[in-house]
């Protein structure tokens, strides 16, 4: 198994052991006193340097990344320019919490927030928009042709979803599908390998009303420059701006 086979089928059993705690229904009856999400691809209709600050303190690639303080991290990244919040909320190989999301929106209540995770079942959305998520990461390489029945959902619920990609035969998933907010992920699932040559070859397929997000490896304003050059309309970081001390003062740097 890959990795992501491997976090898929983890997943699986969280997903079980959570509905023990919090079950569907109820869950169902809590959406109808949630708050509204955002519009989450508003924030990228511009043309700035559109960033969405990751929020994560492991990974399988990296391992321990710093220690887990996400109302710091996130008041850090609001206060220097960050568009966007993306919360990981896998637990078991990235250290994430649902949790997170709810503590970051009662404290920030305007940000944009994504929740990113593994999504293998309708409860996940649920719980996306439940704890304050306006935004949710579906993975084609995860779903594959079930991916418009979950772009549906998403839609259903008020949520944002960002598409992921990783090469060609998934974009043609994910625009087949309608999909109208794309994240293309420089990452090879197969190697752990990141090279920045997904997004540009792939930005081919870019339709004027679609908004393109690139995803992973991305490390300074050259990077960033070249891209949003090529029509990339936002961009995930995580990783380089985590492992520093102050990862507010990373993305000023980045965006300064």
């Amino acid at each position: 198994m890959n990795i992501l086979e491997k976090i898929a089928e983890k997943t699986k059993q969280r997903i079980i052991a959570e509905q023990q705690i919090l079950s569907l229904e109820k869950l169902k009856e809590m959406l109808k006193k949630s708050r509204t999400p955002f519009d989450f691809r508003k924030a990228f209709i511009n043309q700035e340097i559109n960033i969405i600050s990751e929020i994560k303190f492991a990974s399988p690639s990296e391992g321990e990344i710093a220690k887990p303080e996400p109302l710091k991290v996130a008041e850090a990244y609001l206060a220097n320019g960050a568009k966007a919040l993306s919360v990981l909320t896998e637990p078991n190989y990235f250290k994430g919490n649902i949790n997170y999301i709810a503590q970051i929106r009662e404290k920030f209540p305007q940000a944009n927030i994504l929740m990113k995770d593994f999504v293998i079942d309708e409860y996940q959305l649920l719980k996306a928009r439940v704890y304050g998520a306006d935004a949710v990461l579906l993975i084609v390489a995860l779903l594959g042709n079930q991916l418009k029945n979950f772009l549906d959902k998403a839609k259903e619920l008020g949520l944002t979803a960002l598409v992921e990609v990783h090469n060609q035969e998934e974009m043609k998933i994910a625009l087949e599908a309608n999909a109208d907010f794309i994240g293309v992920n420089n990452r090879n699932l197969k190697d752990m390998t990141i090279s920045l040559k997904t997004s540009e070859s792939l930005i081919k397929f870019k339709k004027p009303e679609t908004i393109f997000i690139s995803e992973s490896g991305l490390k300074n304003k050259t990077d960033l420059a070249n891209l949003q050059s090529l029509g990339y309309q936002g961009f995930l970081i995580g990783t380089s701006f985590m492992k520093t001390d102050d990862p507010g003062k990373a993305l000023a740097s980045l965006l300064s």
